[in-house]
């Protein structure tokens, strides 16, 4: 299935994208898209056998703002350096464990919703990356098997980062993490089953046209189900939490000087093969 939020911000409503591509209202049989509902195999169920059946009415798309397609997040955990040609193109050494930073969930937009450039920012950078989002409470698990049954599902995230924030300003990454706007995601949450192999998805991003990151999650130095076990033994993952899986070659931080940092005005457009494409204006907040 295709979940997914529409709505003015902070008042969205649960709906789901049928195979038809018809925009269907789910508010009449579940209250939210969050993880109380991914964690609810009975409710999923029902919002699939409706579906089937072609009860669900159908919603008018037009001028319907979509929002993020997770409700009430937890926590976002981050995975950086996290492709081998990523890590070539920025000169880094491959880790030997995964590397990992927050995004605070008040990060996270709708995927057409503006991005802000921060205030004396002069260093923004796109980063394409798959979401791994949680649909059974993860703790201590043992093998890549029991890690991609607490999967729910999966959705395209951009990890917005301000390299001058995070890299040269002192501390961790988070100050170049977690500016307002910096996380879109969606447009929908497409749930595990229709994902057969999450290290086989196609990701790609423009910036005004120009094609910048063309990968592959293929080239993840930690596939998906590693990253999910590994984090589980550093703290418990609940339902509706999110895991940005990092991003593959091709961002700003990587190219020759002049690097080609976003401004506003930009637009930015990125997709992931399956799971949907997002489009973004930027401007100075």
């Amino acid at each position: 299935m295709k979940l997914l939020r529409v709505g003015t911000a902070g008042a969205e409503r649960p709906a789901l994208l049928d195979a038809d591509g018809t925009l269907r209202d789910l508010s009449g049989i579940v209250d939210e898209v969050d993880g109380a509902l991914l964690a609810d195999d009975e409710a999923l169920d029902r919002v699939r056998a409706a579906a089937e059946a072609g009860e669900l009415p159908a919603l008018d798309a037009t001028g319907l703002r979509v929002g993020p397609p997770v409700g009430r997040i937890g926590k976002i955990v981050c995975v950086g350096l996290n492709y081998h040609d990523h890590a070539r193109e920025t000169g880094a050494e491959p880790p030997a464990e995964p590397v990992l930073f927050f995004k605070a969930a008040d990060t996270v937009v709708g995927p057409y919703d503006i991005v802000l450039v921060p205030r004396g920012s002069a260093k923004t950078d796109w980063e394409v990356e798959l979401a791994v989002v949680i649909g059974r409470t993860a703790r201590y698990l043992e093998s890549a098997e029991e890690a991609l049954a607490h999967v729910a599902g999966y959705a395209v995230a951009h990890d917005v980062s301000e390299r001058e924030f995070q890299i040269e300003r002192g501390g961790t990454w988070d100050k170049g993490k977690n500016c307002e706007t910096f996380n879109p995601l969606g447009p929908w949450l497409v749930t595990a089953d229709e994902v057969p192999d999450p290290q086989a998805l196609s990701l790609r991003l423009w910036v005004n046209g120009e094609l910048k990151q063309d990968g592959t999650t293929a080239e993840q130095i930690f596939p998906v189900a590693e990253v999910v076990r590994y984090i589980s033994q550093f703290m418990t993952l609940y339902p509706g939490d999110v895991i940005n899986t990092g991003t593959p070659a091709g961002v700003a931080l990587g190219l020759p000087e002049p690097k080609p940092f976003l401004r506003a005005g930009d637009v930015v457009e990125l997709e992931i093969g399956g799971l949907g494409r997002q489009r973004q204006e930027l401007k100075n907040a």
